[in-house]
């Protein structure tokens, strides 16, 4: 079975309107079809994995929405299905997030070593 790494970069995709990020929902359906698959978080997307996060509902008029996104979780999902989620510790270090603020489980690669990781995949999806 090819590997494939799903690269997130680009965050809080379609949170406004969903409660999940689809494509961490995407990663979800895909392992559950039986797909290998291992995440990096990267750019704004170090951020899914900080611990702590509180996101309450949100409002537009009488329009609620009221089942809010909590990405922690859905990484912390995604890892007990047996997903690997990596991030680049230089772009948690770039935005002040430190290992401790991070959720257990998550696997540190620095930004040089990204070339190397992405050799270990038969295909690469960069989200």
């Amino acid at each position: 079975m090819a590997k494939t790494l799903m690269i997130i970069e680009s965050a809080y995709r379609a949170t406004l309107e969903e409660q999940d990020d689809t494509i961490v929902w995407l990663t979800h359906a895909m392992k559950g079809a039986g797909a290998d698959l291992a995440v990096l978080l990267r750019g704004n997307a170090v951020n899914y994995g900080v611990k702590g996060q509180k996101v309450d509902g949100l409002a537009f008029g009488e329009k609620r929405q009221t089942h809010a996104v909590d990405l922690t979780e859905d990484v912390v999902k995604l890892m007990a299905k047996g997903v690997d989620v990596s991030f680049v510790e230089d772009d948690a270090a770039a935005r002040g997030i430190e290992k401790t603020d991070l959720i257990a489980g998550l696997k540190p690669v620095r930004r040089a070593s990204v070339p190397k990781l992405l050799g270990e995949f038969d295909r690469v999806w960069h989200w």
